[in-house]
């Protein structure tokens, strides 16, 4: 069941990104506030005991790590949010606000496009091609980094 009501500037379908994606269901001016990430506030050493959300796809959470080390875990009480795609060249970006991240856009969003954010996903893990391929990009930038993980 989607939690969108009927003013939403959102709606959740499959994505060529990746599954499922969020897109405009009106046009969005740059700037603007689109959704709350929202879910249950945990802490890190919680957030490894879930791990992962699904063991036949373990590098795919929905995770958002907070400024303070917490992080929200989408899984749980999450909203549409959590089907935002990752993009090398996203047309929205999070802003974290007193432990509460919101959805904004930073350019002109289209009716009919995707959503996205750059995911900035991290690793203590050394970075090499076996760990960017698991986090492989497939948002078709221009100039994609060829993953989701940060540089």
């Amino acid at each position: 069941m989607s939690h969108t009501n009927v003013l939403s500037p959102i709606h959740v379908h499959s994505s060529d990104v990746h599954g499922k994606g969020v897109f405009a269901t009106r046009h969005i001016a740059a700037g603007e506030r689109v959704i709350e990430y929202v879910g249950e506030v945990i802490t890190m050493a919680e957030a490894i005991r879930r791990h992962p959300h699904d063991a036949s796809n373990p590098d795919h959470t929905f995770y958002f790590h907070l400024d303070d080390g917490l992080v929200i875990d989408a899984l749980y009480g999450g909203n549409d949010s959590k089907w935002i795609n990752h993009s090398c060249r996203p047309n929205c970006v999070p802003d974290e606000r007193k432990g509460r991240i919101f959805i904004m856009t930073r350019r002109p969003v289209f009716k009919g496009e995707e959503l996205t954010f750059d995911y900035g996903l991290f690793s203590d893990e050394p970075m090499t091609e076996a760990l960017k391929a698991r986090y492989v990009c497939r948002c078709g930038a221009a100039k994609c980094r060829g993953t989701m993980l940060s540089d």
